[in-house]
């Protein structure tokens, strides 16, 4: 069996190749590719595969607009961290949908229901799934999955304090005073977001409006911001996002 993922989380990418290789150990992943962009191109050389994993949320838009755009007729199983999404107006044309982080069970069930429906696969597989881009094109994130030692788990989006770059690396900041990196830049984050719960304070730093503590004048007609977590700079909302911050707040 070829199959091809499309995840722009590396940790996620490797975590089901990891998984899949346990389940079928002669499965050739034949391609992972991060973005709405990448899988445009790819899939204009007309690859062959036995299936696609896609995740529902990649950095630069919905995976649904890849099946819009290209005649796709391999079978998809989808895979998402948003179990708010309308799932049955997209199940219908896929094999399935597994909710992150996957279960080793479920994906075996997936597999099994793929090799039993794989040669009466809907062919209605864009006009399905373009209903399925326009009744979710408004849905946002609410959990990210990240690295603890050897295991992977879910950070729900309640539990996360702010996201910061350092360094080039963008880190999860927990509640609790956790910090994690994860694949994405802020400018990806940001629609992401519930925007009534995130707001970008500045270059550096998106912060949950619930762990502000308190909100005080600061030099130069900026804001600065009380938080269990952020200190110095990295607590000032920058001039030129304050009166947006006033509308959130």
């Amino acid at each position: 069996m070829k199959a091809i993922i499309i995840e722009d989380e590396k940790l996620s990418a490797e975590y089901l190749t990891n998984l899949l290789k346990k389940i079928e150990p002669a499965i050739e992943i034949i391609a992972v590719i991060d973005s709405v962009k990448k899988s445009l191109d790819f899939f204009s050389a007309l690859p062959t595969a036995d299936l696609l994993f896609v995740d529902v949320h990649l950095a630069d838009g919905l995976s649904f607009e890849i099946f819009s755009k290209i005649a796709i007729d391999i079978p998809v199983i989808f895979t998402t961290a948003y179990d708010e999404y309308a799932i049955q107006a997209f199940k219908v044309n896929s094999i399935d949908y597994l909710l992150k982080p996957i279960g080793i069970s479920e994906l075996k069930e997936a597999l099994q229901k793929f090799k039993r429906l794989k040669n009466v696969y809907p062919q209605n597989i864009i006009t399905d799934i373009a209903s399925a881009y326009s009744n979710m094109n408004k849905q946002y994130k609410n959990r990210f999955m990240v690295k603890m030692g050897d295991t992977i788990t879910t950070i729900k989006l309640e539990d996360i304090d702010h996201f910061i770059s350092e360094d080039g690396v963008v880190l999860l900041a927990t509640n609790a005073g956790k910090r994690y990196s994860i694949d994405y830049s802020l400018d990806n984050l940001e629609p992401m977001l519930l925007p009534d719960s995130f707001f970008r304070i500045n270059r550096k730093v998106i912060v949950n409006i619930k762990s502000i503590q308190k909100v005080a004048p600061y030099f130069n007609s900026r804001l600065k911001l009380s938080n269990a977590t952020l200190i110095d700079d990295d607590a000032i909302v920058s001039r030129e996002r304050v009166n947006d911050f006033k509308m959130v707040g």
